[in-house]
């Protein structure tokens, strides 16, 4: 997979390509991306000022970390039902 262009690097082509001083194509072409990249950073650019609906980035993030605590916290409850259906089917003996 090829590297990612550094935030800043995103940031100057998205403003560039706001100015609208030239196509979409020729700002790519000029940047040495694809026009498509570029479409899709002017689109990722708006849904984060709010101008399109979407999902932002922090949210994205906090998703993400949502998720993963709430499988954490399922794991760690059926650990706790098993361990306590294995103390309910034993005898009291602790022998």
């Amino acid at each position: 997979m090829p590297k990612a262009f550094p935030i800043e690097f995103r940031r100057d082509v998205v403003a560039v390509a706001r100015k609208g001083e030239a196509s979409l194509a020729q700002i790519a072409k000029d940047f040495g991306i694809s026009e498509s990249c570029l479409h899709r950073w002017v689109k990722l650019a708006d849904i984060e000022q709010g101008a399109r609906p979407g999902v932002t980035v922090a949210e994205s993030t906090e998703l993400r970390e949502l998720r993963k605590r709430n499988r954490l916290l399922e794991q760690e409850n059926e650990i706790l039902r098993r361990a306590a259906a294995y103390f309910a089917s034993r005898e009291h003996n602790p022998k």
